[in-house]
């Protein structure tokens, strides 16, 4: 897969990543515990061991390339392994919410849904700024592969766009949050099966993560 060149300067701003991937080990942190995969600490670790590298991008990148490879690695292992976590955790939660129900107050049941609902959103939006088009200095470089994505400012008239424009993490992130709330793409058109698969799972998650617990917590806080 083409990478970005030992010449390139082009650097995409890397602190709303960080910022990201501290904000979903946290959340995963903080389940309780009756309902997370993982002990907090092992939450905590894998997300600083995956924000080690998008450090040294932001700090080297320009210049020692192999910290975007291992920037890349880092991403994709920790989506390969909170993905699973969120569907245990998810599975644990309803498990607790159907056979143990007093062991659970409508306070955890509505805090655990929003903190695997953002995590959701957050993995989902930093999967989709890493393979798309080969991955954000690709993107830069306008050398990456084929695009996952449509923006509406690709198809915009010339003249309201500077010409130069290609998306960043914040863009994919708005992707993400619109999936998860709209259970459907909104400005930016999927135009891969791999994208259409993606935002069909997230979307998925997403509705139970919502209807199924959250409706659950509001009715018990309600009642």
């Amino acid at each position: 897969m083409h990478m970005a060149s030992t010449s390139q300067t082009l650097l995409e701003p890397r602190w709303p990543v960080v910022l990201a991937v501290l904000i979903s080990a946290v959340l995963l942190g903080m389940l309780p515990g009756r309902i997370r995969m993982f002990p907090p600490e092992v939450t905590w670790i894998l997300g600083l061991m995956a924000a080690l590298p998008i450090v040294g991008v932001a700090l080297y990148g320009a210049r020692k390339p192999h910290w975007l490879r291992m920037e890349r690695a880092g991403i994709l292992l920790l989506f390969m392994i909170a993905a699973p976590a969120m569907v245990v955790n998810l599975i644990n939660v309803v498990t607790v919410m159907i056979r143990r129900p007093s062991d659970i107050d409508g306070i955890q049941l509505l805090s655990s849904s929003i903190g695997i609902w953002i995590t959701n959103v957050i993995i989902s939006a930093l999967l989709y700024w890493q393979i798309d088009r080969g991955g954000p200095e690709s993107r830069l470089d306008h050398a990456g592969t084929g695009a996952d994505w449509l923006f509406p400012q690709e198809t915009a008239p010339k003249e309201d766009v500077s010409a130069d424009w290609c998306p960043t993490f914040i863009d994919y992130l708005y992707l993400a949050y619109s999936t998860a709330t709209a259970f459907s793409t909104t400005d930016a058109m999927p135009l891969t099966a791999r994208a259409k698969l993606l935002m069909m799972l997230e979307s998925a998650f997403s509705l139970m993560t919502v209807v199924v617990v959250g409706s659950r917590a509001i009715n018990i806080l309600g009642s």
